[in-house]
């Protein structure tokens, strides 16, 4: 989720989702020295130097995470976000978002590269099983700190989507190229029985049996796996499309194309640019966008229906939301912009399902044709499919109840391609 993806993958922190390791020096060393011939010769690059490798104990491990937080997020930021996202519903009213990210990424960290201090750290007290997969992934990190400048893809403001964008080429990398040094080919994974499906099957059963991870919210589960899994499929097509070339040359620039890799090697479809006026009524307070990842989670969080979700969110081209504080609370504005006009009429009508499957048939209906609006649960929710410039648009708008959700113009939203 929007910052939130920030907050998952703050600074590369986590190795493979739900991988664990701990051991002692000596091994350490030990794997470093096996482990980097093999990635040299799965990326081709070669490390300028290797990282140096310490234990840690895990209360040291969420001091790292509590520091990194402060510098990557501000409290301002952070609170905006949790707001967003609980506007949305896609958060426990209730929830204390920093807290339960410490601890959900305390839980996980297994090690972490660190590149203000060149080191990778494993964590004290795991096990030794599984060292090897958090050394050889985090050794990639070190490596693409040594030839790319990763910070730029980390401090993205205002743009969720494509910070969750980089986030996944260079966690998927790691991902690929550990299973590569692990097994020997990164291709290797496909002939396995259900392939990447069947890994992603374990990993979810895997962070099931943690108790943060299976206590969170669909959107932090789903932010959290997203990077590892659809980055290094992508970055596996990638390698077979583009042989020795970089993916940080010619970045992608949606999770839209991370999904339907068509859209970055054929039709290179980059997302459009939405614009918002001030808001009618209250105040502006923060700004940031879902992208189309987070739009499917979304329909999902509202329908429960997998297929509906992945077809309602095909067709995004586009999006931007805003919070507006008002007297009475929080409301949130959002727009998107479709690939087709039937693109954007089976989003309309599947928002329309959600607002009475959301609200458990307490919806009262209103408005007719190219409007809907609705009151539930002491909210006042607005829905209208229009057009700008010939693109087909989407505005959804809920609000407190006794505050009009007509609270922002579609007329003075501006596109661009």
């Amino acid at each position: 989720m929007g910052s939130v993806k920030r907050v998952v993958a703050c600074a590369g922190v986590l190795a493979l989702a739900g991988c664990r390791g701990g051991s002692d020096a000596d091994p350490y060393a030990r794997r470093v020295a096996e482990n980097i011939p093999k990635i040299e010769k799965s990326t081709g690059l070669a490390f300028k130097t290797p990282p140096r490798v310490e234990s840690q104990p895990r209360d040291s491990v969420r001091l790292f995470l509590e520091r990194r937080f402060n510098e990557d997020l501000p409290a301002s930021e952070l609170d905006g976000m949790e707001r967003s996202y609980k506007a949305f519903g896609l958060l426990p009213a209730s929830m204390n978002l920093r807290g339960f990210m410490l601890d959900l990424l305390t839980e996980q960290v297994a090690g972490y590269y660190d590149p203000k201090a060149k080191t990778l750290y494993v964590v004290e007290g795991d096990d030794e099983a599984v060292t090897g997969i958090t050394i050889s992934h985090e050794l990639v990190h070190a490596l693409q700190d040594q030839h790319f400048n990763l910070d730029s893809l980390q401090r993205s403001r205002n743009d969720n989507d494509r910070l969750t964008t980089g986030q996944a080429v260079v966690e998927g990398q790691a991902t690929l190229e550990q299973l590569g040094a692990m097994i020997g080919s990164d291709n290797t994974i496909t002939s396995l029985p259900g392939g990447w499906d069947r890994v992603r099957q374990m990993i979810r059963e895997t962070q099931a049996s943690m108790p943060v991870f299976a206590s969170a919210p669909t959107i932090l589960q789903e932010t959290l796996i997203f990077p590892y899994l659809t980055g290094a499929e992508f970055m596996r097509k990638f390698k077979s499309e583009a042989p020795g070339q970089s993916p940080y040359a010619r970045m992608p620039t949606s999770t839209e194309q991370l999904m339907h890799t068509d859209r970055y090697f054929e039709s290179r479809d980059d997302p459009t640019t939405v614009t918002l006026p001030a808001p009618l009524g209250g105040k502006a307070v923060y700004q940031n966008n879902l992208g189309e990842f987070e739009t499917r989670i979304l329909l999902f969080e509202y329908l429960r229906d997998q297929g509906s979700a992945v077809r309602g969110a095909a067709g995004w081209d586009g999006d931007r939301y805003v919070l507006i504080e008002t007297p009475r609370g929080d409301a949130i504005a959002w727009v998107t912009v479709w690939d087709t006009s039937i693109d954007a009429a089976e989003f309309f009508d599947l928002l329309d399902a959600s607002m009475i499957k959301r609200h458990g048939g307490r919806i009262v209906p209103g408005g007719t044709g190219m409007t809907r609006s609705y009151g539930a649960s002491g909210r006042r929710i607005f829905l209208q499919i229009s057009d700008i410039n010939g693109r087909p648009v989407i505005l959804y708008v809920d609000a407190p109840a006794g505050v009009s959700p007509r609270l922002l113009d579609l007329s003075k939203v501006t596109l661009q391609e």
